[in-house]
């Protein structure tokens, strides 16, 4: 049993390390957005690559975020997290370094695969070390530090592009990882992966053999990447475009084949036989499909049509992540109290209000005429929408799979993310030099804000309709928001099984 207390010099020393760890994550997908129209006029990059720097990272991370949860439990959490750690600082390193958009877009890729690897280790590491009294308490913090992150990212990324430049939001991350390995390597314990998979095996958790659906992770992080790409260059109509579109829903059936006939899938295709799980699936691709799409369009319709500088874009949706961190936790314990079908369905309506309400950004636009009014109410509808819609997904099946349950819904929001900010430049026209242009971005901005908000409309009426079921009062930490605006928490695969 893990015997590390939370006073301890050493259960410190694993927060802290934790807490590195998960950050770097953190704020890479919370600046980036800012950079962009820099990056855009320094690199000389049309709008697809702009799309493509900002979806390499999701596309990988959101293939292999599984996978990477099942390696720590294999081969040591301590040693999968720590190559993550090194893995996406030198991935971010040659971000930084990048002569030209197209290694830009590669090295994204490769922070997605580091990133798969060190973000369910960061939270796995706490439980895997933690006295089980302590374990909340140390869950909580990195919860915490977590969401001082999202709000601070926004910030230092603006302060960074508008300073030392754009580079810096990558080479950020080389220093954090300098700092975080050697306190890892010293101070957090390895955990006995041998005796979590016999203990999964003897509760009847399953899959306790260690092999790996290395076949399924590969396939759905391929079909993911063959769909981005017809979405993005569908404008050009080249028979490649259409080649590649059918590649990436053929090989999306052949994932959904192989899964349903491993006998150890990495998504075992029977949890959606749970009519709970599945529609608040649903929901998650609706409301993080108009999530990426707004902050994708959002950071760059305030620099491009409003003039603001990428200090101003950063901070100006800060109200958001207060709000988040403020009143999250009592927005859980509502749901609790009166079921997840009104805050799921209030949720994105206020969300969808929020989008519309950003129609009023134009040029000069004003931040507390125009600008704060949209941010308060799209933060009040995530108050309202995230912590329940985290503690569903949790509370819709079995305890023993609750953590593939999180694991599922996050890589399902960080799919939908994607997807929207490969489509929604498509659906709104927007041509491949649209960015440089603040007459053109404007009227694509505010074509796209209605489809956004339509699309969080579709996302309430599945939750009206088909979430019935009272959530069972969830308090657990796995509960609890992360603090990002963007997704759901990160957590470990089986790490949260045993999170009870």
């Amino acid at each position: 049993m893990p015997d590390v207390r939370m006073a301890s010099p050493q259960g410190k020393w694993i927060l802290l390390t934790t807490v590195l760890g998960s950050s770097m994550a953190l704020l890479d997908s919370t600046v980036v957005n800012v950079a962009l129209p820099r990056i855009g006029r320094d690199l000389d990059a049309d709008l697809a690559a702009l799309q493509w720097t900002a979806n390499a990272y999701m596309v990988t991370l959101a293939g292999l975020i599984l996978l990477g949860g099942s390696l720590g439990d294999r081969y040591g959490r301590r040693k999968v997290f720590v190559v993550g750690v090194v893995w996406f600082a030198a991935a971010s390193l040659l971000c930084g370094l990048s002569p030209n958009v197209g290694v830009l877009v590669a090295a994204r890729a490769l922070q997605g695969v580091g990133g798969a690897l060190l973000t369910p280790g960061s939270l796995a590491l706490i439980q895997a070390s933690f006295h089980p009294d302590d374990r909340g308490r140390a869950v909580g913090l990195w919860s915490g530090f977590g969401g001082i992150g999202a709000a601070v990212g926004p910030f230092l990324g603006g302060w960074l592009v508008d300073g030392p430049g754009w580079r810096w939001v990558f080479l950020l991350n080389v220093p954090l990882a300098v700092l975080c390995v050697p306190v890892a390597l010293r101070h957090v314990p390895e955990s006995d992966a041998g005796t979590s998979r016999s203990s999964e095996a003897e509760s009847g958790g399953g899959r306790a053999h260690g092999r790996f659906d290395v076949l399924g992770a590969a396939l759905g992080a391929l079909a993911l990447a063959l769909v981005t790409y017809a979405l993005i260059e569908a404008r050009s109509g080249s028979l490649l475009v259409a080649v590649t579109a059918v590649a990436g829903v053929v090989t999306g059936i052949a994932f959904v084949a192989v899964e349903r006939r491993r006998p150890d899938p990495m998504l075992p295709l029977d949890i959606f036989a749970s009519r709970q799980f599945t529609a608040v699936n649903l929901v998650t691709l609706c409301v993080y499909a108009a999530f990426g799409g707004f902050f994708f369009l959002c950071a760059l319709q305030l620099q491009v049509v409003a003039g603001w500088s990428a200090l101003g874009a950063g901070t100006a949706l800060l109200p958001t992540t207060v709000l988040m961190l403020l009143f999250s936790a009592r927005s859980g314990g509502l749901a609790d109290r009166i079921g997840p079908r009104i805050p799921l369905t209030v949720g994105p309506l206020l969300c969808a209000a929020g989008m519309l309400l950003m129609l009023r950004v134009g040029p000069d636009a004003s931040y507390v005429a125009d600008v704060l009014p949209a941010v308060l109410v799209l933060g009040v509808g995530m108050v309202a929408l995230v912590a329940p819609l985290t503690a569903t997904v949790l509370a819709s099946v079995d305890v023993s799979r609750a953590g593939l349950a999180s694991g599922v819904n996050n890589a399902a929001a960080r799919a939908a993310g994607l997807v929207a900010v490969a489509a929604l430049p498509l659906l709104t026209g927007m041509g491949p030099e649209s960015y440089r242009s603040a007459d053109a971005f404007d009227d694509a901005f505010r074509r796209a804000m209605p489809l956004c908000a339509g699309v969080l409309a579709v996302g309430a009426a599945i939750a009206f309709t088909t979430v019935r079921r009272p959530a069972p009062g969830c308090r657990r930490p796995e509960c609890r928001t992360h603090g990002s605006v963007l997704a759901p928490p990160l957590e470990g695969e089986r790490t949260r099984k045993r999170l009870t």
